[in-house]
């Protein structure tokens, strides 16, 4: 296992983290994903420290708080060795205060956590989405306090625009709190619209990706196949629901490519698509789950080797998407110079 930057914060995480949104399994969506009990999750952080997986992830809201409270109790004893990561801002709770990112909801929601994980600290606390209800200078103050207070070490978002992600740095940087160094964002072969916008941005602020989904919601394990109906078993007729919509017939392609490539490596498919995010700029950790030893096993396999430039391209025209504007390059090579821009 590697060991990468998260961002410019000087801290060092795994190229490989766990998720334990399978931990705990309350509710329609987090029991379709898994019901790992603390023996389990204990059993699975083994295997992942065998590993050299140092991170481990995360949210308030998985299972009801379940989540948090098994890695903890999984973890214990060995806290010293493992990066906690955790999520908050998601309603968690029926009052009108639990939700959102105000200081009432983020120092109540820390203190939650810290409870639940069994720790005095959090390595790396990041807000679910963006809050727009709650000033800005508001909630970058308060995670600056917790960060002095010893609380939290770092701090990042998930599921922040790019102009929400740069609102917030600004407000840091003009009063000298705090910056964001990590941005856990859904990002996979099938799902590029991060290379948009964020991945430039992660660049030029020294933003670390911790990616979630990497295999697009389970679309990318090769068990959905052209022309054969989704197996019995798949978690996704519970869950497409939550998903990020995808085009099939792109997926259909995404997967005959790493079919081909799968085959050409002796690795499998979600092997190779994991392997894929590892060679992309910004991404520090990408994050994987599992629900039983099999799978999380399969899914370390992702490490230790590298795809060549000539899969890694296939791959790249395979999953290819024109980005909207102005993302799109309109402006560039031979047809700016034929026709450039009226000034």
């Amino acid at each position: 296992m590697d060991y990468r930057f998260l961002g410019r914060s000087g801290l060092k995480v795994s190229e490989l983290g766990f998720g334990a949104g399978t931990f705990g399994g309350k509710g329609a969506l987090f029991s379709a994903w898994g019901r790992t009990d603390v023996a389990e999750a204990r059993r699975l952080i083994d295997i992942c420290m065998e590993h050299g997986v140092n991170l481990f992830d995360a949210a308030d809201v998985y299972s009801d708080g379940a989540s948090e409270s098994i890695l903890g109790a999984a973890l214990e004893g060995r806290r010293g060795r493992a990066l906690i990561s955790t999520k908050l801002t998601l309603r968690a709770g029926d009052g009108p205060n639990d939700v959102g990112a105000s200081r009432h909801h983020l120092v109540a929601g820390i203190e939650r956590a810290l409870s639940r994980l069994r720790t005095d600290y959090i390595d790396i606390l990041q807000l679910h989405h963006f809050d727009a209800q709650t000033p800005v200078e508001q909630v970058m103050s308060t995670l600056d306090d917790m960060v002095r207070a010893g609380k939290i070490r770092y701090i990042g978002a998930s599921n922040f625009s790019g102009w929400q992600l740069m609102k917030s740095q600004a407000a840091a940087d003009r009063h000298g709190w705090s910056r964001f160094v990590a941005n856990q964002t859904y990002y996979s072969l099938i799902g590029r619209d991060y290379e948009w916008e964020l991945m430039p941005l992660g660049l030029d602020q020294g933003i670390g990706a911790l990616v979630w989904s990497p295999l697009g919601w389970g679309r990318l394990t090769g068990k959905i196949r052209r022309g054969q109906p989704l197996p019995e078993n798949s978690r996704l007729h519970q869950t497409a629901g939550y998903a990020p919509p995808v085009d099939e017939e792109r997926l259909y392609r995404i997967v005959d490519a790493l079919d081909e490539v799968a085959a050409e490596t002796g690795r499998t498919i979600p092997q190779v698509a994991l392997n894929w995010l590892l060679q992309r700029p910004t991404v520090s950790s990408v994050l994987v789950g599992a629900r039983n030893e099999e799978q999380l096993r399969q899914n370390l396999g992702a490490v230790g080797w590298a795809l060549d430039a000539a899969q890694i391209a296939q791959l790249d025209a395979a999953s290819a998407v024109t980005p909207p504007y102005p993302y799109y390059p309109y402006w560039n090579g031979q047809f700016a110079e034929r026709n450039p821009p009226a000034v």
